[in-house]
C-alpha cells in the first residue's frame, strides 16, 4: 500500500529523532597514566614499608586531568582523563618507585591484598598537582613517616613540561612523582 503524503514527513522526522542521540555523543576520552621514574638506590631503610592510601585535595578527585588551579579558576581537560583514579594511580606508581629506590625493603600499599606488620608507614597529603602561573607542574605535599624512623616534611616540587601538550604535562607530572619518591626514600633512610 503506498504511503500517504502526510506520512512521509512524519517518518522522516522519526528517523531524524532516532539518529539524533548518536550524533550528540562525544568521542571517547583519551586516557593517561603516570609512568614510574627510576631514582637513586639507597640503603638503610626499614625492612617493611607500608604506603597508606594517598589523600588528595578534593579538586583533584575527578576523572579529568586538572591542568591548572591558578587565578581562582579550575582549568580541567574535558576529554583527557586519568586511566584510573589519581589517588590509586599515584599509590601504585609510588610503591614501584620506592621499591626500586629501596631494594633492601619490601614496599607495599597498605590497602592492597598483601599485609604484614610494617616497620614504617608513609602517609601523604597531596595538596596541589597542576600547572602554576609560570607553566610548571607544581606538586605540593605533606609527607609523614611513622615508625622507625619518624619524620614529617612539607615538599614542594616544580617540573617544567617540554611543551603545551597533555602528553608533556603527564610526563612532567611523572617526573614530579619520581622526585617525591626520592624525597620519601631519603626520609625512610633518615636523611
Amino acid at each position: 500500500m503506498p504511503l500517504m503524503s502526510s506520512e512521509m514527513p512524519r517518518r522522516a522526522a522519526l528517523l531524524l529523532l532516532a539518529a539524533a542521540p548518536a550524533a550528540c555523543t562525544s568521542p571517547n576520552p583519551i586516557l593517561y597514566v603516570l609512568a614510574p621514574v627510576p631514582g637513586t638506590i639507597l640503603t638503610g631503610a626499614p625492612r617493611n614499608v607500608a604506603l597508606r592510601a594517598i589523600s588528595l585535595a578534593r579538586y583533584l578527585e575527578r576523572s579529568q586531568i586538572v591542568r591548572s588551579s591558578e587565578g581562582y579558576r579550575l582549568d580541567v581537560l574535558s576529554n583527557e582523563w586519568w586511566g584510573e583514579p589519581l589517588d590509586a594511580l599515584m599509590n601504585r606508581i609510588l610503591v614501584q618507585e620506592l621499591a626500586q629506590r629501596l631494594p633492601g625493603s619490601t614496599v607495599y600499599a597498605d590497602n592492597g591484598a598483601i599485609s604484614m606488620p610494617p616497620d614504617a608507614t608513609v602517609e601523604i597529603n597531596l595538596q596541589r598537582f597542576d600547572l602554576d602561573h609560570t607553566g610548571a607542574v607544581l606538586l605540593l605535599a605533606q609527607v609523614a613517616v611513622r615508625g622507625h624512623p619518624t619524620a614529617e616534611r612539607g615538599i614542594s616540587l616544580t617540573v617544567r613540561p617540554s611543551d603545551q601538550t597533555t602528553s608533556a604535562l603527564v610526563a612532567a607530572m611523572s617526573t614530579a612523582v619520581g622526585r617525591l619518591a626520592d624525597a620519601i626514600a631519603a626520609l625512610l633512610v633518615g636523611q
